[in-house]
């Protein structure tokens, strides 16, 4: 057989495989095996989209310039402002989709995948002119250094014209995520984020494009991951297959939908916008503490996959579950999830705490006083984590009862509220960098202890959003 002929056959069996079963049914089954398998390729899957940025900023903090690699960490807040608000609508598109899943009802999961991929072309359009537009406004607000302002502006720009590309790939891979599929969305990001890594050199060390050349390749990558996603929904041959002509809203779904995900979607987006304000303290402090605290973030970044990965298994396992009726298997479900996100954030806090000098200068090592604030902001917060497995996984688990209202309250009054007042108040008292940074900290702690009490206490086990045969 010819060269050409094993590469077409390597190709026919790869897009065969889109084909193959692979949902997974969590009503039934050892809990602690069912998480681990869920979790396991959704958090590999995380970490290779953490290397989009990762790689965007390991590129540009070693071979563009250090007001690059500051530009690049300063685009944090605005992006995650879009995209936490439309994050939140497709989990609660995905909760409606699990829970519809694990009572058997193939008819209301296909109206439901319509409904939501529907949804996700329109407000593509809409997302990408509202990120444009927004860019230079939302970059003063933030205090945003003149050295840095220019190419903060140009990867913003680059980066909300093409961001369809991750909204298409994120809805699409929540819809198999629901089903009990957390493989092949890991499958796409691997091979995107290889991409991207190869991209990245070219664009900047082939042709010296800069932070430009960051951008395009990342928007490129994304555009790839939604294609490969949009693929496996059309060639499925199970429920949840994607019909072009299909396509449309059903009004009682996008009702129960926008009922779950509108105040996750208003939750995300606030505690990002809020993070915009939290940036400008950080500018406060000169391109040099910019830089370290951007790759104390990228660390940062990591350190928390495990438990949204977990918290996102815990989310579906309590859709599907409280979907079949089986409320007691729920909630031993969601404790499991808090048991192994809680083992691993601590096995991995350890050699951060040890290693946490090398970790930033990974990013950037320019000058030892970039080091310096990278490794001391990393010290400082990181022993915190525990506190984040709280309130993650007993979210992820109460959205997954439909219950979203609740944390989006609870963590807009924690993150927002609590932690710019704390803010407010610090930075008149004192000009210390340590007070400002231990915000996050105050915050995950009055989450998590307000959070664990409503759970404990709500009964939210008992409660069911979807019945089997909505019209």
């Amino acid at each position: 057989m010819n060269t050409t002929a094993k590469k077409k056959n390597k190709i026919l069996s790869f897009i065969s495989s889109l084909h193959t079963k692979r949902t997974m049914d969590m009503t039934t089954g050892s809990i602690f095996r069912l998480i681990i398998a869920f979790a396991a390729p959704l958090l590999v899957g995380n970490l290779f989209q953490q290397l989009y940025n990762t790689v965007d900023s390991y590129v540009v903090g070693n071979y563009v310039s250090n007001e690059a690699f500051a530009a690049v960490g300063n685009t944090g807040p605005i992006i995650n402002t879009l995209i936490g608000f439309f994050s939140g609508l497709a989990t609660g598109a995905g909760v409606i989709i699990s829970q519809y899943f694990g009572a058997k009802d193939e008819h209301n999961v296909r109206r439901a995948v319509h409904t939501t991929i529907t949804m996700t072309f329109l407000l593509s359009v809409l997302f990408t002119a509202i990120g444009v537009l927004m860019v230079p406004g939302m970059l003063g607000l933030m205090k945003t250094p003149a050295d840095v302002f220019p190419e903060a502006k140009t990867y913003l720009t680059i980066y909300f014209a093409g961001i369809s590309g991750l909204m298409i790939y994120n809805v699409g891979a929540g819809i198999l995520r629901a089903v009990g599929d957390s493989q092949r969305p890991f499958y796409f990001l691997v091979i995107t984020a290889l991409l991207n890594a190869g991209l990245d050199l070219l664009f900047v060390l082939a042709f010296g494009m800069g932070v430009e050349g960051v951008a395009i390749a990342t928007i490129i990558s994304q555009f790839v991951s939604a294609i490969l996603v949009v693929i496996t929904l059309i060639c499925s041959k199970e429920c949840f297959k994607l019909r072009v002509r299909d396509l449309g809203i059903t009004p009682h779904i996008i009702a129960k939908i926008i009922k779950v995900g509108f105040p996750a979607a208003l939750q995300m987006a606030i505690t990002s916008f809020s993070n915009v304000f939290i940036q400008s303290y950080i500018n406060h402090f000169g391109t040099n503490f910019m830089s370290g605290y951007t790759a104390y973030a990228k660390i940062d970044q990591f350190l928390l996959l495990p438990m949204q990965s977990v918290a996102l298994a815990s989310t579906t396992f309590v859709g599907q579950n409280l979907g079949a009726r089986n409320g007691a298997r729920a909630k031993r479900g969601a404790n499991v999830a808090l048991l192994i996100s809680v083992s691993i954030t601590v096995s991995l806090m350890i050699p951060v705490l040890i290693f946490a000098p090398h970790l930033v200068a990974f990013f950037n090592n320019e000058s030892a006083e970039v080091i310096k604030y990278g490794a001391e902001l990393l010290r400082l917060i990181s022993p915190f984590y525990v506190l984040c497995c709280i309130n993650q996984i007993y979210a992820g688990a109460l959205r997954g009862a439909g219950k979203a209202s609740v944390p989006m309250i609870i963590m807009i009054g924690c993150f927002v509220f609590f932690r710019q007042g704390y803010l407010a108040l610090v930075s008149h008292l004192t000009d210390s960098y340590h007070l400002v940074a231990l915000g996050y900290p105050a915050g995950w702690l009055m989450c998590s202890i307000i959070i664990f009490i409503y759970y404990r206490l709500s009964g939210w086990e008992n409660k069911v959003l979807v019945k089997r045969g909505d019209n």
